[in-house]
């Protein structure tokens, strides 16, 4: 079976906003975000219509069954779901990264894999498993043994990807001729996989980020790729770094998350009258001069993530490979925007008072998702230390970049 066009499909066409796109189930998902928290995964009705309207396959170049649409609207849309609620904006991030890593299996094998427009994909690149070579009737493949934390979006996908190594018979680490591991991503279809009840958390509990595994699970080697190879240049995309795509979800929801709390304490600020006091939230100096530094901290933050995206992407385009620079600045306003979108919703809850406290409170939700937020590798403490030893001239691994 051919992979349905995108006409069929009602895929994201070259011309349409992605914003608007993501404002079509804005009440859907204000009204259900607490029905996401209770179960600890998106209700996979939605998953299906958000697959079907061709989100999760936003980045995918077109002759491997997307819009190919940019970088930058990947963010812009992340972001304006997390408006709604974050845990969806989280599984679409992670569904258009695993998308793009399925890319990097042939276009066949992608046709293949993503013939149904609602199969959706989801992973962990973490090397956690360990793979031996070997062969299954007529297919070479890998017998594969892991688990994986942090497998948002499990719940909802047809296909999971993990990250492992290749060690042979005596469980030895298989070396390249470089030195280094053979390391290598797995695809495999869902029913290949145990999910863990693991995803006891405080914020993003709709993400359905619990652990999974396999044990000696057969993997076709068709099925498995180099993450870090680029092995086609027919589109800007495959050489976008992986990395940098997997940050920018990140702080794209995390800076939607920084707007929708603004809005949220704006308008109950107006309202709340706070205990001792004769004067509304809003009236108090404090209140304003809060609201002031957080406008402008969301706003030079916001610039500074788009203008570094749309430069690597620039740059991308040109030259088949962003520069070091380039990549640097991405990752650099990725965790700006995520820690200056923490002290923004920080001070907004500290502000709104006991109302914040409250599992009612949009204020409270956003202030538990950016915190688990901030937990992620691609956007914690290490990556400031990778970008200064840059700007130092030091000597600096920028594989990570």
């Amino acid at each position: 079976e051919q992979m349905t066009t995108k006409s069929d499909t009602g895929y994201i066409k070259d011309d349409e906003d992605v914003v608007e796109v993501a404002e079509v189930f804005a009440q859907e998902l204000l009204t259900r975000a607490s029905e996401f928290e209770e179960q600890g995964y998106v209700s996979q009705d939605l998953a299906i219509r958000l697959a079907e309207r061709g989100v999760f396959r936003l980045c995918n170049p077109k002759n491997y069954g997307g819009p190919g649409r940019s970088p930058i609207d990947y963010g812009r849309l992340v972001e304006a779901l997390a408006k709604y609620d974050g845990s969806t904006a989280w599984i679409v991030f992670i569904g258009i990264t695993s998308a793009l890593s399925a890319c990097k299996l042939t276009p066949e094998k992608v046709t293949e894999v993503l013939a149904d427009p609602r199969t959706t994909t989801a992973g962990v690149f973490a090397p956690m498993g360990r793979a031996v070579a070997c062969r299954k009737g007529d297919e070479n493949g890998f017998r594969l043994t892991g688990q994986w934390q942090w497998g948002s979006g499990s719940h909802n996908a047809g296909f999971i990807l993990g990250g492992g190594l290749l060690v042979d018979d005596a469980g030895e680490l298989v070396q390249l001729a470089s030195g280094g591991p053979d390391l290598r991503s797995f695809l495999m279809p869902i029913e290949d996989v145990e999910l863990l009840d693991t995803w006891q958390v405080a914020g993003l509990k709709g993400t359905g980020s619990t652990d999974f595994r396999v044990q000696d699970v057969f993997v076709p080697e068709s099925m498995t790729s180099i993450p870090f190879n680029i092995t086609d240049r027919s589109d800007p995309i495959h050489s976008f770094p992986l990395f940098a795509s997997l940050g920018i979800g990140i702080g794209a929801m995390a800076l939607g998350l920084a707007s929708a709390c603004m809005e949220e304490f704006l308008s109950m600020a107006k309202e709340k009258t706070p205990q001792g006091s004769t004067r509304s939230l809003a009236m108090k100096p404090a209140t304003h001069r809060r609201v002031a530094l957080a406008t402008a901290q969301l706003r030079s933050a916001r610039l500074y993530f788009y203008d570094a995206i749309e430069n690597a992407w620039e740059v991308t385009c040109q030259t088949s490979e962003p520069t070091v620079e380039a990549r640097t600045d991405v990752r650099l306003a990725t965790t700006h925007a995520v820690n200056a979108s923490v002290e923004i919703i920080d001070s907004l809850y500290t502000l709104a008072g006991g109302t914040s406290v409250y599992l009612r409170s949009p204020i409270q939700r956003h202030f538990r998702d950016v915190h688990v937020a901030t937990q992620h590798m691609m956007v914690n403490e290490a990556t400031l230390e990778l970008v200064g030893r840059i700007h130092l001239g030091l000597e600096t691994n920028v594989s990570h970049l």
